[in-house]
């Protein structure tokens, strides 16, 4: 069974894309010592969101939850610019997902989750993380899912 996260991510049948450019006036990361902070990444694939809009009226619960794994994977790319390598992530330390949410819809969890799982998958212990799952009125772009990332690396 591989251990290297990335060749995990492609048997799940996942592809790591570049890291994607910034689309305001920050920076895609920021490292301190062995931290990498992840800036917010959207559903971005191929520089196209793979939606628009609140969840659930506009933005189903399962695209919802295909656009945490993007935003995952984007977030992903940034720590390998950042450190190299997936390999050289210790642990995952915190995950903020924010889920563009209708009034009373309260499954950011379940959308957040598919994120969470995807990290388990393929680092395993060092994937269990803390985290928060959080509604908003909107986000960038007219995103249904934004993620945060905050990683301990070698």
């Amino acid at each position: 069974m591989p251990t290297n996260p990335e060749q995990i991510l492609k048997d799940l049948g996942f592809e790591l894309p570049s890291a994607p450019k910034p689309v305001a006036a920050y920076i895609p990361f920021r490292r301190t010592d062995h931290l990498v902070f992840v800036s917010g990444q959207i559903p971005l694939s191929n520089g196209t969101l793979i939606a628009t809009g609140t969840v659930p009226g506009a933005v189903s619960m399962e695209v919802a939850r295909r656009c945490a794994v993007q935003c995952c994977l984007n977030a992903l790319a940034v720590v390998k610019d950042a450190a190299g390598s997936l390999s050289a992530v210790r642990q995952v330390i915190r995950l903020g997902v924010f889920v563009a949410s209708e009034p009373g819809f309260t499954q950011q969890p379940q959308v957040a989750n598919a994120a969470s799982e995807l990290l388990v998958q393929a680092f395993g212990e060092k994937g269990k993380h803390a985290r928060a799952a959080v509604g908003s009125i909107a986000l960038p772009l007219g995103a249904p899912v934004e993620i945060e990332m905050v990683v301990e690396v070698e």
